[in-house]
């Protein structure tokens, strides 16, 4: 039993409701009288339908009289035989299983009537209890019961599996849709309030099964087994890590600190069942996921009989990839669950258009022009409007310097030379571009070095680290000057590295090393964005508060309601990507250039993880692309003008920030009142001390001890796992769908003076032999495919699932944040056609969208549209 603090809100209001029914309670006549509701669930599915087999059982246990029994709570009344806890009315029946028909459709709600036995001794109702007696599980989505004495209409909305009884040691308890500060709960509902909270921790012990609600932490120990050598991240000084959901698998017979792993096709991994995909969604993925590995399929087969297996022969060999506009329809779900179940999606893969079966959809970078990408103004665009528009940083001193221990590493200093860039800065000298904000950096020196000797040691990796320098121009677009790329020397007791410093040209061999450079830079850009700006940043440092708060806040909470939207589906898709993607052997380390070493590096990176510095103004301040200006929107100058991301960034940050703003203003009226609020404060130790617990001792986590705390907290969290997600995923597929825009693996150095023949014969060739391998440009492809398509499920920022709030106030502030994502919509959308802002389209004519919420109905199309901002981390 928790100990809860005095309150002085809405407290009063629960007194008098209790003094009221009270002096009801005690007249001597006692009415009794029915309550009438509707439960709507969803029955259990299998591939996309209703189970039948689990309906008809379902209707066999009904004629014994075992259905699905409720029994309402008392929040006013409590009883004291049962701890105080409310009191209890009679049970009460779902009428008609038996008779009534449902849908096959696994997406179609069935609707019941339920009767409720009631008298004034019951007080007003706050919860329900709920005992399913039949074989099968099912999905209750809402109650609604009618004319409740003194209150009129009441719902709870539930949005929860419900499991047959048995499989529970607790009976499952859904409260009424309201919102409660811990202090604020009425009496009567405590108990049950914090009962819920401990069973959704669980005992920390034991394999969890489908039907647990356990939310618990473990390390990454299972992403390989020992003999393949992959170390556990978290835990340890050496490689920290986000912690993830614990699934309770046995430990492996030959190394007990790694967890066992399931058959690769086996996807059954523990989550707890409400946060795995929903059957629709999942049919969708299958779906997806079948036709983009055909895909691959098909032209690996054709390798086999080509002169040069396992490779392209030109950029044409590329472009046939891909299906012509107008001949097949885009690569997306299909449009109902019956048609993407999964032997549907065996006709999808089987499709024929023109004689080109298994074509993948052409990516937007080269829809209207098919050279574009290769030009220096698109290369560093991309750096501002890609898919990884979040690591460029101003320059403010040349040559750049190296923060790598020089006793360790040698000098890594860059060296370049004022000589070799101010050839190319339109008359500026470095100290005039230096002093004018206009040098710009993108570093990957310091973050590679530590790893390159390891990763240039394994099978297909010959890379760099790169150092790319450019000039902002007076049009607003960034002229590249420079790229450095850097390896280690052969001689391992000799640490200063061999740099080479390349610069733009037109002509001849040093122009093809230049489009060379500019290649190794790309594979720099595509493995860190994969592995950091995507995986880490966004899908790994959100799993633990997804965990804490259900742990910790109870649906009663007001921060449980803000932020549970925001959680969809984020651990499914991490425990997908750790069974299949980022495991040992696992897709992304066949497809990225650090290879064995990815997550390794990924966790070494992790050190310097900064909490606060998520939020987007820091983030633009510390890499020194704003400043802090109080006479400019949102109290920051962008120093560079045309920054797509970052301008339509702010926007939706500050609206986020609003929304928050409201939202905790109507349930924090003062400091003190988030001081004394025990779950927030239990929440918010949990996630520093478990949840980030590698990092638990830095000084930057918020404390927690103002609104303003927990503003920009929750304001943190809600943009990671919706803009900063939608931003550097949903354009991988338009910008990398045509790998040598973005090449993931480098497998030869630059040439010498003994290739330069070669080079000279046909750069291009040199070019593809130099980038990914035919087979895993065709997995990349595939995988990001896969993972750029939205759900037709998705639900938007700005959209919920539910029209319903347990205030008008709450309903208000989201009405306003709603209406100001739409202008935030048609705003991007005048910016677009804005000629003189080149950055918005670039060369390549591909307008910026990935900031662009969705808000409309439309969005319900899914699949490779290039915008939308879902909600969370849902792919």
């Amino acid at each position: 039993m928790g100990i809860f603090p005095p309150c002085s809100s809405s407290e009063m209001l629960e007194k008098l409701l209790g003094t009221v029914c009270g002096k009801i309670r005690d007249s001597p006549q006692i009415e009794k009288r029915k309550i009438k509701g509707t439960v709507v669930l969803r029955k259990k599915n299998f591939m996309g339908m209703t189970d039948v087999g689990a309906s008809f059982l379902d209707r066999v246990y009904e004629i014994f009289r075992k259905g699905v029994s409720l029994q309402l709570i008392s929040a006013t009344h409590a009883d004291p035989e049962n701890g105080s806890r409310g009191k209890l009315g009679k049970e009460a029946y779902l009428e008609s299983w038996g008779s009534k028909f449902t849908s096959l459709s696994a997406n179609e709600d069935a609707t019941f009537n339920i009767t409720f036995d009631w008298d004034e001794s019951m007080g007003v109702p706050g919860a329900f209890l709920i005992k399913n007696h039949h074989p099968s599980q099912f999905y209750l989505k809402l109650v609604t019961l009618e004319d409740v004495p003194g209150i009129g209409q009441l719902q709870f909305v539930c949005n929860s599996w419900v499991y047959p009884a048995y499989r529970y040691k607790y009976d499952r308890v859904f409260f009424a849709y309201k919102t409660y500060l811990p202090c604020n709960t009425p009496e009567p509902l405590r108990a049950y309030r914090e009962d819920e909270l401990i069973n959704l921790r669980g005992d920390g012990s034991g394999m969890l099964k489908e039907w647990d609600r356990v939310y618990d932490y473990a390390l990454y120990n299972d992403l390989g087994s020992p003999e393949e050598g992959r170390p556990v991240l978290g835990g340890s000084q050496e490689f920290p890590y986000p912690r993830r959901g614990r699934t309770g698998r046995r430990p492996n017979k030959k190394d007990p600190k790694i967890e066992t792993r399931l058959l690769l096709l086996n996807l059954n991994i523990y989550v707890p069942r409400d946060e795995r995909f929903s059957q629709v969604k999942f049919s969708e993925f299958i779906c997806s996921s079948f036709n983009s590995l055909g895909q691959v399929l098909i032209p690996e087969i054709g390798a086999v009989f080509n002169k040069t297996i396992n490779e392209f022969d030109n950029l044409q060999d590329i472009h046939k990839l891909y299906k012509e506009e107008n001949n097949l329809p885009d690569s997306r779900p299909l449009r109902n669950t019956r048609e993407c179940l999964p032997w549907e999606s065996f006709k999808e893969l089987l499709h024929v258009s023109g004689g080109r079966p298994f074509k993948f959809p052409k990516p937007d970078i080269i829809k209207n022009d098919e050279t574009a990408w290769k030009t220096d103004e698109e290369f560093g665009r991309e750096m501002i409007a890609g898919v990884n528009p979040v690591i460029i940083r101003r320059l403010e001193e040349f040559p750049p310097a190296s923060k790598l221990d020089p006793k360790v590493y040698g000098n890594q200093n860059s060296s370049m030379t004022k000589e070799q860039i101010e050839k190319n800065m339109n008359g500026l000298t470095v100290e005039e571009a230096i002093a004018g904000n206009k040098l710009f950096i993108l570093d990957y020196h310091d973050v590679l070095i530590p790893y390159l000797r390891k990763i240039n040691k394994t099978k297909y990796t010959r890379t760099y680290a790169s150092r790319t320098v450019l000039l902002l121009q007076d049009n607003g677009t960034l002229k590249p000057l420079a790229i450095e790329l850097s390896r280690e020397q052969d001689d391992v007791n000799v640490y200063d590295p061999i740099s080479q410093v390349f610069t733009p040209s037109e002509h001849g061999i040093e122009n093809s090393k230049w489009q060379l450079a500019k290649a190794y830079v790309a594979v720099n850009d595509s493995g860190y964005h994969q592995l950091i700006s995507h995986w880490l940043n966004t899908h790994a440092a959100i799993e633990p508060f997804v965990i804490a708060t259900n742990r910790q806040l109870s649906v009663l909470h007001p921060i449980y309601k803000l932020l549970q939207p925001h959680f969809r589906d984020t651990m499914n898709i991490n425990a997908l990507a750790r069974h299949t993607l980022i495991n040992a052997g696992g897709i992304l380390e066949t497809t990225v250039f650090p290879a064995r070493y990815s997550m390794e590096m990924s966790a070494v990176i992790y050190k310097n993880w900064n909490f606060t510095e998520q939020a987007l103004p820091e983030d633009l301040l510390k890499r020194g692309v704003a400043v802090k200006d109080p006479n400019h929107r949102h109290g920051l100058r962008l120093l560079i003008e045309d920054y797509p991301f970052a301008v339509d960034g702010l926007e939706i940050w500050s609206a986020i920030k609003d929304w928050v703003t409201d939202f905790c203003s109507i349930h924090y009226e003062t400091d003190d009142m988030i001081q004394g609020d025990s779950e927030l404060q239990s929440w918010w130790t949990e996630l520093r001390e478990e949840g980030h617990g590698d990092l638990k001792d830095r000084p930057w986590w918020p404390k927690m001890q103002t609104k303003d705390d927990l503003i920009q907290t929750c304001t943190i969290i809600i943009w990671v796992a919706s803009a900063l997600h939608a931003a550097v995923n949903f354009g991988q597929y338009p910008y990398a769908g045509f790998l040598p825009n973005r090449p993931a693996v480098s497998r030869r150095f630059m040439p010498d003076t003994q290739e330069h023949a070669e080079l000279e014969k046909d750069f291009h060739l040199f070019f593809l032999k130099t980038i990914t391998a035919q087979f895993q440009t065709l997995l990349g492809v595939a995988l990001i495919e896969i993972l750029s398509q939205h759900s037709t499920e998705e639900i938007y920022l700005g959209q919920r699932d539910t029209s319903e709030w347990p205030k008008d106030e709450e309903k208000e502030a989201f009405a306003r944040f709603s209406t100001k994502l739409v202008t935030i919509e048609n705003d991007i959308t005048e910016r677009n056609k804005d000629q003189g802002l080149r950055n918005r389209n670039g060369p390549v004519k591909m307008p910026y969208t990935l900031l662009y919420p969705n808000t409309s109905d439309d969005s319900k199309k899914g699949g490779l549209t290039g915008s939308g901002i879902p909600n969370s981390i849902t792919i």
